[in-house]
């Protein structure tokens, strides 16, 4: 098993940040990573959107990372560094990699959305990658960066550079027009970054997802990667649509307050988004414990 495919293998969780009006809850997010420490979650993606990363400041960013560090245990942490300039990324790449953690994760610029094709994407990419310290994964999410999307052919050529390890596709086709281009023999791998195509994409050769789900339901998100891997496809299969129907409901509709509010829901404590987000209504919050439960999942 090649080095990355080892360490990227399994679920991992964006964590959130929980605020209340406005500000950080710093206790919060300790007490989230002390308790999916406990799971079998793989790792984390810290400063992610479901981080809500770019409503951050660069100091808060510095304390997130801060709890990170000394919360993370044994597992495996990716963080979100981008920035609209590839100068800035390589500056955050390089204090997400002296503060010990694994992987830097670079969602695409998208500022200038119509100049974002992929020979820029490419040199914002290599450039990175060339003196980052850590390993690079793309971060392909056109939902999160005004339709900007890595093309195919870059996502080829750059899974041949020696310091770029995979990627996370959020894209709503999911990774499988990525897997079938892949050179199988290159220590690159793709990450679903959805639980409504983890389960489809671990079958062509993804190594694992990255999954909102994964903050309120760690347990029977590692438990559908174990099915997969015991070669148990009907029982995972099941357990896949009921996760993908949950997703659908909780994160679809409602985006990152929807997963704080089902958090708050299953024992973790999500808190607000930070504005201009706002909570969702407190109809919503009970839908959402209903469908939890209609999905024969666990509340508090």
């Amino acid at each position: 098993m090649t080095h990355n495919r080892k360490k990227l293998s399994g679920v991992f969780a964006p964590v959130v940040t929980p605020f209340q009006n406005d500000e950080i809850l710093l206790d919060d997010l300790r007490f989230n990573l002390r308790k999916l420490n406990e799971t079998g979650l793989a790792g984390y993606l810290a400063l992610g959107s479901n981080g809500e990363f770019r409503s951050l400041t660069d100091r808060e960013q510095i304390q997130v990372l801060e709890v990170f560090a000394e919360e993370k245990g044994d597992k495996v942490v990716m963080v979100g560094t981008a920035c609209e300039s590839t100068k800035e990324t390589i500056a955050k790449s390089k204090i997400a990699s002296e503060m010990g953690f694994d992987y830097v994760s670079v969602l695409t610029p998208c500022s200038f959305a119509k100049r974002m094709d992929g020979p820029t994407l490419r040199g914002h990419y290599e450039r990175i990658a060339d003196v980052a310290t850590s390993p690079v994964l793309l971060y392909n999410a056109p939902g999160f960066a005004g339709g900007v999307r890595i093309p195919p052919k870059t996502v080829l050529e750059l899974s041949q550079h020696p310091n770029i390890a995979g990627m996370k596709d959020s894209s709503p086709n999911g990774p499988a027009q990525f897997l079938s281009i892949l050179d199988p023999e290159e220590d690159f791998h793709v990450l679903a970054g959805s639980a409504n195509f983890f389960y489809p994409s671990l079958h062509p050769g993804a190594p694992g997802g990255i999954l909102s789900l994964a903050n309120l339901l760690p347990g029977p998100c590692c438990e559908l990667y174990s099915l997969f891997e015991e070669g148990r496809y009907e029982e995972a299969l099941k357990l896949h649509f009921r996760l993908a129907r949950l997703n659908a409901f909780v994160s679809g509709p409602s985006g990152v307050a929807g997963v704080k509010a089902a958090m708050d829901i299953t024992g973790f404590k999500g808190g607000e988004p930070r504005s201009p987000l706002t909570p969702v209504s407190e109809e919503t919050r009970e839908k959402i414990r209903e469908q939890i439960l209609t999905e024969g999942f666990s509340v508090e």
